[in-house]
């Protein structure tokens, strides 16, 4: 037995599903659509439903995937109950809806959900009257208190087929003919015949190509006949079209209904939702009311909450030496494979967690937005812009869960296209979803910001934000121009929800759950990515040339240590296997004393470190007034940092040398007009896999000495700064980074939503050649002109807002031409 939930837009059809339902729910796809289909199970006292929540809609037309969806299941499913839900403070909008539901003769409870907010603006409903004169049970409810779950389930029981309350006088003659034709095969319908006749007076496209198929060529070539005569007839008695006729009708009854059962304490009253909107919607307050949130949001999030990580650092610090205690000692020169790897995998993660404070603060703050109501009235605001670059209204949504403010994935991104009734735009909305910055963008974009623009973090933040908009938009015009025109479109529609205050709890909960997801990917695709690039830069190994001149360099160095130390006391229980101990535990030591903030830590880490090994100690303190113990401690120094430098060295030929190396330094002579070092090849290559890799590969390039705790940020700044890098090149990387494919998991879903290869593989090489197109452009051209990293940025920016602001007005500026130059026949310009 199946129970249907049918209902308008943001008329709490999801919350009452979840009271329902509770965790007995999926999601799945209605068959042959890409809209989504959630299943849950219903138990009350008299059986067992499955509850299935109808796609939002206001009409049961065909002319959105939605509505055609809807249509289709309450045909084909047959259901025991339809609980129409209305809101409560708006039975204008969503009793359209019933009556077609009425038409259909579903048998009907209307639930009247959303009682709360009617009352608190002076709204009260005549249940009672409604229900004498529909015909129908109905029922109050409160479905984010969960007030009426009872009520609900009573109710199932009582659904009722009712008659239409208000009459077609007009029609009742033609319906009847068609309905005495449609009875000889009434058994291929599967709906009623009345609703099928008036369907076919309003010239419902689904509805004829249906009784077409289903009727014999000479049965079919019958009603159409009089269809042809009915409608002419009807249009010229009507003076209007019958679907206009039957609306007419329609919102008639409603009005009157509404009327008598619907009483508003001040009806002239403005509500708290329209005088904000008086000054949020405002044509010319509210791109800047948009542009201040964004740029607030990058301020409070990327800013203050890279702050925080100052905090969190040395937590992250001290995780990766209690690890390091559990895996095998380092040797002078050589590691155990184990400790290589597992401190590998723990500097992939530290670099990666170290941003959650960001996070936390970025997720809050969208969290809050989508609650207060404002997150629909961005859609609202910039469906006209979308629409000059051949996107949709409804297209907002997939591009803010991709990452507008910096915090989404292109995987849900692309999901949430599903419910974008103009299939010509959301191709184009899947196709440039990918531009957006989605949360594993970010660490890289803080990381380079935090290096090489210091002074200007919030406005190269909102640079980057805004330029992957404004590439997204441009690319979506060219695609509609070129590959997607002549594709199915449609208008948008979209309801305003009221403005709610936000619940502190509401907010940390999401916050923390996104935060979670992108632990839980640093945890698994992060980690498995990191091993993978280990191998690659393992192998082959340092060649054996090279490897025996940095063995001869070692032995240089130790022969070194003893010969300054001959007849020392401290070194006769120190043999030369002993040796690599006694290092460790020097650069142990050094390390800890780093990290210790304050005297009493400094106190406590002599007492662990004298504990640790009493032999190796006083060699590291040497005690006051000990000679033999100071001249140890110092050539101890020279020796460690001779290990340090030849270990660098070491690891720099293994880097080159590996497999990956070779490929990145192969790529060099291309990347180099991009400012692109192999580095930065390997970082972009590991990438692909999962943006976050980027900088976990970067965390390993740029290494971390075993006597440092330095972030990335000071061991980048300092190798990057000590070559030359400029930040000219930091901004070739970052346009590079904004515009880079899609990564593995979004091409999957990319294929799996559109179901076919090429549009994963346009969607693959067509940022790659605009991104290196882009950074090649900015690197060679601010080099030319030796302009600093912000200003080549701050002219890219400018010239691709002028592109884009041609493009958005380049009907008008047509128009103007035509106007100026009438004797010209000019063609199209918006290329």
């Amino acid at each position: 037995m199946t129970v249907l939930l049918a209902g308008q837009q943001n008329a709490g059809k999801s919350t009452l599903f979840n009271m329902l339902t509770g965790a007995r729910q999926h999601v799945a796809n209605y068959p042959g659509v890409t809209v989504d289909k959630k299943v849950g199970v219903l138990k009350v006292c008299n059986g067992t439903y499955s509850l299935i929540d109808l796609p939002g809609t206001y009409s049961l037309s065909s002319f959105s995937l939605e509505e055609r969806v809807t249509r289709q299941a309450l045909t084909d499913l047959k259901p025991t109950a339809v609980l129409n839900v209305l809101d409560a403070a708006n039975l204008s909008r969503g009793l359209n809806l019933t009556m077609q539901l009425i038409e259909q003769s579903q048998p009907l409870v209307l639930v009247i959900n959303m009682m709360d907010v009617a009352q608190s603006e002076g709204i009260s409903i005549d249940t009672d009257l409604l229900a004498q004169r529909l015909g129908l049970p109905v029922i109050e409810t409160i479905g984010k208190q969960a007030r009426g779950k009872q009520l609900i389930s009573d109710a199932i029981s009582t659904a009722t087929v009712t008659q239409l309350p208000y009459s077609l006088p007009k029609l009742t003659n033609s319906q009847q003919h068609l309905v005495s034709l449609l009875e000889v095969d009434k058994d291929k319908f599967g709906q009623p015949l009345d609703w099928l006749a008036l369907r076919l007076l309003e010239q419902d496209a689904a509805v004829e190509a249906e009784v077409r198929s289903s009727l014999s060529t000479e049965q079919w070539d019958k009603i159409a006949n009089l269809l042809n005569e009915s409608i002419d007839s009807l249009t010229k008695s009507l003076t209007m079209s019958v679907s206009d006729y039957v609306m007419t009708r329609r919102n008639g009854f409603i009005q009157q209904l509404l009327h008598d059962v619907v009483h508003e304490a001040t009806p002239d009253k403005e509500t708290r939702t329209e005088k904000i909107d008086r000054w949020v919607l405002n044509r010319y307050i509210a791109p800047c009311v948009l542009l201040a949130t964004v740029f607030l949001i990058y301020q409070l999030s990327i800013v203050y909450g890279y702050e925080l990580t100052n905090y969190t650092w040395p937590y992250l610090a001290a995780a990766r030496e209690f690890i390091a205690g559990f895996l095998p000692a380092a040797g002078f020169l050589h590691d155990p494979y184990v400790r290589s790897m597992g401190l590998w995998i723990v500097d992939s993660a530290n670099t990666l967690l170290n941003y959650v404070p960001i996070f936390l603060i970025l997720f809050g703050l969208i969290a809050a937005l989508e609650d207060s109501g404002y997150m629909a009235r961005i859609a609202f605001i910039v469906d006209k812009i979308l629409h000059k670059f051949g996107l949709h209204g409804q297209s907002t949504l997939p591009l803010i869960l991709s990452g507008v403010f910096a915090g989404g994935c292109a995987v849900p991104g692309i999901m949430a296209t599903k419910g974008i009734p103009d299939h010509r735009a959301r191709l184009a909305t899947i196709l440039t979803v990918p531009f957006m910055n989605c949360l594993a963008k970010v660490p890289l974009y803080t990381l380079l910001v935090s290096i090489f623009f210091v002074e200007h973090k919030a406005l190269m933040m909102f640079y980057i934000a805004t330029i992957t908009i404004i590439a997204a938009l441009l690319v979506a015009k060219l695609l509609t121009k070129t590959v997607l025109k002549g594709t199915e479109t449609a208008p948008f529609v979209m309801e305003l929800p009221r403005y709610h205050m936000p619940t502190l709890r509401s907010v940390l909960t999401r916050a923390l759950e996104r935060t979670w997801v992108y632990i839980k990917k640093v945890g698994t695709i992060v980690i498995a990515v990191s091993v993978v690039i280990f191998c690659l830069l393992q192998f082959p190994g340092v060649p054996d040339s090279q490897q025996q001149v940095f063995e001869q360099q070692a032995s240089k160095s130790i022969d070194r240590f003893y010969s300054k130390l001959k007849g020392n006391p401290y070194l006769d229980d120190v043999p030369v296997a002993e040796l690599p101990a006694l290092v460790n535990y020097y650069t142990d030591f050094k390390r800890a004393k780093l990290n210790a903030t304050n005297p009493a830590a400094s106190k406590s880490v002599n007492l662990a470190f004298s504990a640790r090994n009493e032999l190796f100690y006083p060699m590291v303190v040497p005690p006051k007034g000990d000679k033999a113990a100071k001249k140890v401690s110092r050539e101890l120094r020279k020796l460690a940092s001779a290990r340090k430098k030849i270990r660098r060295q070491m690891k720099e030929v293994r880097l080159e040398t590996s497999l990956l190396g070779q490929l990145g330094r192969s790529m060099e002579p291309v990347t180099q007009f991009a400012g692109f070092d192999w580095k930065i090849n390997v970082a972009l290559l590991s990438s692909f896999a999962a943006r976050e890799s980027s900088v976990a590969t970067l965390g390993v390039l740029f290494q971390q000495d075993d006597d440092s705790n330095d972030t990335l940020e000071a061991r980048m700044s300092s190798e990057t700064k000590g070559k030359g890098s400029s930040d000219l090149s930091a901004v070739a990387v970052i346009l590079f980074f904004a515009l880079y494919p899609p990564c593995l998991a979004t091409m999957i879903m990319i294929r799996v939503q559109t179901g076919q290869y090429r549009w994963m593989l346009l969607a693959i090489f067509l940022p790659t050649g605009l991104g290196f197109l882009v950074a090649t452009t900015a690197y060679s051209l601010g080099s030319m002109l030796m302009l600093s990293g912000i200003a080549m940025m701050s002219w890219i920016y400018g010239a691709s807002l002028v592109a884009l602001l041609l493009v958005a007005c380049s009907e008008t500026l047509k128009r103007w031409a035509q106007h100026l130059f009438p004797s010209h026949k000019l063609g199209d310009i918006n290329g």
